[in-house]
Formats: structure tokens, sequence, C-alpha cells
């Protein structure tokens, strides 16, 4: 990809699998919701293997920064519309295994304040 950048539904993928691991715990509940994003956006079976690779070697202090920049990937190439339907999803995985702790909190946060501020 140009620059380094990542296409949008790959965008998004990372940014629910970040979400899902600030927390340390992975669940049955947030597998589906992956599972049903990855459906939903990738219309022909892709293997994702070299992207679960990439997330699973990132450094914890390193997942901020990348998922800043997969926010801005995603928002370079989506719709206001197609922004609100993935902090769906993101709302959806961090609600799957409760309560929503206060990383999963800070991420969602700042996907919702950075998107969210834009449509009006």
């Amino acid at each position: 990809m140009p620059n380094g950048r990542k296409n949008k539904p790959i965008a998004g993928y990372h940014i629910l699998m970040l979400l899902s691991a600030v927390d340390h715990k992975f669940s049955v509940a947030e597998d589906r919701i992956i599972a049903e994003y990855v459906a939903e956006n990738f219309p022909i079976p892709v293997s994702l293997d070299k992207e679960l690779e990439f997330i699973s070697t990132l450094k914890e202090e390193d997942y901020m920064l990348h998922f800043t920049k997969c926010m801005e990937d995603f928002y370079l190439d989506s719709t206001d519309e197609e922004r609100l339907h993935l902090i769906d999803f993101a709302i959806k995985l961090t609600k799957a295994t409760r309560p929503i702790t206060k990383e999963e909190n800070i991420y969602l946060s700042e996907l919702y304040n950075e998107w969210t501020e834009t449509v009006e």
C-alpha cells in the first residue's frame, strides 16, 4: 500500500483487535463480533493471519500509536456512516466482556471523540 497505509477493512480489523487486546482478555463473544465485522467487510474469504501476527507482536506501549494510525487510515477512506458503523462494532466489542475496563474506555473514547466531532 502507498505510504504504508492500511486499506479501510484492514484498518477496521486492527482497531477492533486492539480494542479486544487492551484488557489482556479475549473472549468468544469478542471473537464473534470481530468475525461479524470480517464477514461484513471482506466479501471474499481472506486470510488475516499476517495481520493477526503483526498485532500479536506489537508491544503494549505501541498499541495507542498503532490504534491512532489505523483510525487515520480508516478515516481517510470512509464516509461518516462507515465510521459510525465501526464505532457501533467497537461499542459492541467492549460491552461483550463486562465491565468495560478503564483501558477499553480510553481507546473507545479516543475513537468516538476523534470521529464524532466531524459528524454533525
